[in-house]
């Protein structure tokens, strides 16, 4: 077995008191790669910058306490992590860190992808990839709309329209009797709607949905399959290395597990591998090296890029380690580049 030298991670997060360490990715992500001996250090999207022509973030070593699964449910220790210092501290540069000196970076912040996350992936073009790699993608991410990147492949996703025009979306309606309206930059399910023909609130609905036609919203064709969950297909490199199956808390149409919905150990489909198969090269090619696919009765309904969850959802279910599976790889890519 090949001993694989200490390397240095950085994980740009939401603040990381506002983490549950029992559900979220980014936690599973920073333990596992703490627990296979390397170092992790945390910033956040506001305390990055650009120096002399290079990225640079005020950047603190964080150390875990891995959760425990204890009678079929994680558990956390409190408190689960402790931080370090900020890393440069006392250079000419203060509390920054050129973010060339990390082995990988992984931007998991979460959506909306508003000014501020759109400014922060500028600033990680300016990392050096050729010593520093990045997941994913900066260009990679801005160029992937959660709800819009699915369309490409039209042999895969149920029948959509992204539109503001009020009158074009009443026949689409119309045209199929019932659908779901979803806003293009929102995340978790937030302001998803269930539009049907003859709706007495539809001009209202579309009104405050296209902020009065001035931003346009994907309509879809309702799949009746969506009573049977919705399931979440997380993609390594374009691979499949996981699922789980969403389902309704029963007053909720939506299957987001941040409304309440519940999950469930499932398998990938021959159609799902299908699907899979089909975006893998670009999702590759694009630099998204971590997603979570949504697929709702074999179609494909949204790619994840920004932050995608269910590692510790699929981890709990299925006895797996999906962040070793991450780290790993990474680790391997390193190799490769040195």
């Amino acid at each position: 077995m090949i001993e694989v030298e200490s390397v240095k991670l950085a994980f740009i997060i939401d603040p990381i008191h506002q983490l549950d360490p029992c559900h979220d990715t980014s936690v599973a992500l920073m333990e596992a790669a703490q627990i296979l001996g390397h170092e992790v250090w945390v910033t956040q999207a506001n305390l990055l910058s650009v120096v002399e022509g290079k990225a640079w973030a005020v950047l603190q070593r964080v150390e875990l306490v891995p959760v425990q699964l204890v009678e079929g449910n994680w558990v956390a220790a409190n408190p689960w992590y402790q931080l370090s210092d900020a890393y440069g501290k006392g250079e000419a540069l203060r509390s920054l860190s050129s973010l060339d000196t990390m082995d990988a970076v992984f931007m998991r912040t979460d959506p909306p992808i508003n000014d501020s996350y759109l400014y922060a992936t500028y600033i990680l073009d300016y990392i050096d990839q050729n010593k520093t790699l990045v997941i994913n993608s900066p260009s990679g991410i801005r160029g992937a709309n959660e709800k819009m990147y699915a369309l490409q492949f039209n042999k895969a996703i149920p029948e959509t329209i992204v539109s503001a025009d009020k009158q074009f979306i009443r026949q689409f309606v119309e045209a199929k009797g019932a659908t779901v309206l979803k806003p293009l930059g929102n995340k978790a399910g937030e302001g998803i709607l269930f539009l049907q023909s003859g709706d007495r609130n539809f001009n209202s609905i579309v009104e405050l949905s296209t902020l009065q036609g001035r931003v346009p919203v994907m309509v879809q064709t309702y799949l009746p399959e969506a009573k049977e969950g919705d399931k979440r297909i997380i993609l390594l490199n374009g691979e499949p290395i996981g699922s789980l199956n969403r389902l309704s808390s029963g007053t909720d149409f939506r299957n987001n597990m941040a409304t309440g919905g519940t999950v469930a150990s499932t398998r990938i489909t021959p159609r799902e591998h299908e699907i899979c198969a089909q975006i893998a090269e670009r999702l590759r090619q694009d630099g998204l090296i971590f997603v979570g696919i949504d697929v709702i009765g074999g179609y494909l309904t949204e790619v994840n890029v920004t932050s995608p969850t269910g590692i510790r959802e699929i981890d709990r279910l299925d006895s797996t380690r999906l962040g070793h599976q991450v780290i790993q790889w990474v680790e391997q890519t390193l190799q490769t580049k040195n």
